[in-house]
C-alpha cells in the first residue's frame, strides 16, 4: 500500500511542472484590482464593424520596429510551402494592410462572441500581411470588410500583394463588445 501511494505521489510530482507550464500560459494569475497595463490598441474593420486588436509580434524586423512589437523571425515558419496540398489547413488568416496608411486594416475573421465561447473556428490571431495598394487614378475610399476589399480588387481599384510577413494580432474588441476584463480609458 505504501508503494502504491508513493508511486501515485511520484507521478503527481512529475506531472506538476507540466501543469504549471500549461497554467502559466492559459490560467488567471491573481492580479490586484488596481493593476493595469496599457497596450497600443489598433483599430480596423471586420464585416463593417470596428475591430480592435493589439499587435504583439511580427516576423519582419523593420515592420516590428515601426510597430513597436517583438520581432519574432520564427513566425515566418508558419507560412505554408509553395506546394501545399488542396484542403491544406493552416492557423493563418489574411490581414489587409493599406500601404499608404489610408485606413485601418481589414480582418476577414474575428472571434464571435469574444472570449471563451468563441464559435468562429476560422478565426486565428496569426495573420499573413496582404498589402493593399490603391491604383493610380482610382478613388480612395474606406473598405470595411473582406468583401469590400475583394470587390475593389475585381473592379481594378486596388492591387493586393501577399507578403511573407506574419503578425500576431489578437482581437480584443468587436464593435462595442470587448474581452472580459478589458477596459478603455
Amino acid at each position: 500500500m505504501l508503494l502504491l501511494r508513493l508511486g501515485l505521489a511520484m507521478r503527481t510530482v512529475a506531472a506538476m511542472p507540466l501543469l504549471l507550464l500549461v497554467g502559466a500560459c492559459a490560467g488567471h494569475a491573481p492580479v490586484a484590482k488596481q493593476a493595469g497595463i496599457v497596450l497600443p490598441l489598433q483599430t480596423g474593420w471586420f464585416q463593417g464593424e470596428p475591430v480592435h486588436y493589439v499587435t504583439t509580434d511580427i516576423s519582419d524586423r523593420a515592420m516590428a520596429r515601426m510597430a513597436g512589437a517583438n520581432w519574432v523571425s520564427r513566425l515566418a515558419n508558419v507560412l505554408p510551402g509553395p506546394t501545399s496540398q488542396p484542403g491544406y489547413r493552416s492557423a493563418l488568416d489574411r490581414v489587409y494592410k493599406f500601404a499608404a496608411g489610408e485606413q485601418g486594416s481589414v480582418l476577414p475573421s474575428a472571434p464571435q462572441p469574444l472570449g471563451g465561447d468563441n464559435q468562429q473556428r476560422a478565426y486565428s490571431p496569426l495573420w499573413q500581411v496582404v498589402m493593399v495598394h490603391w491604383q493610380t487614378g482610382k478613388q480612395v475610399r474606406v473598405l470595411k470588410s473582406e468583401q469590400d476589399v475583394l470587390t475593389a480588387e475585381d473592379a481594378g481599384d486596388i492591387r493586393l500583394e501577399a507578403l511573407p510577413i506574419i503578425v500576431n494580432c489578437p482581437v480584443i474588441g468587436l464593435g462595442k463588445q470587448f474581452l472580459p476584463g478589458v477596459s478603455l480609458p
